[in-house]
């Protein structure tokens, strides 16, 4: 397509809300924006909470797209994804307003 960006249709664009949409995956979120490559470890600890419930979380945004995982030996780092990116640009404008 010679570099011609194709448009997302109004399905592809809920996949992104829809994987955001909860409080504690947007707190995951906003973290891994400034701990970019922080484990689930880390995030555990940071937001005092369970294991498996973050683990299920940072799977529906890694599914929804916004979010990466890069396996690095045995941990594994969580990095936004080039829409995670846009996503919390768009966050960011309601918490500044």
């Amino acid at each position: 397509m010679d570099g011609v960006k194709k448009q997302k249709t109004a399905k592809q664009i809920e996949r992104y809300f829809k994987g955001a949409a909860n409080h504690r995956r947007i707190e995951i979120f906003l973290l891994i924006e400034q701990r970019n490559g922080i484990a689930v470890e880390e995030i555990v600890e940071i937001l005092n909470a369970n294991f498996k419930t973050i683990s299920e979380h940072i799977r529906r945004l890694v599914q929804a797209g916004l979010v990466n995982k890069d396996y690095q030996g045995r941990r594994v780092a969580q990095t936004l994804s080039p829409y995670g990116k846009r996503f919390v640009e768009f966050i960011r404008t309601f918490q500044h307003s």
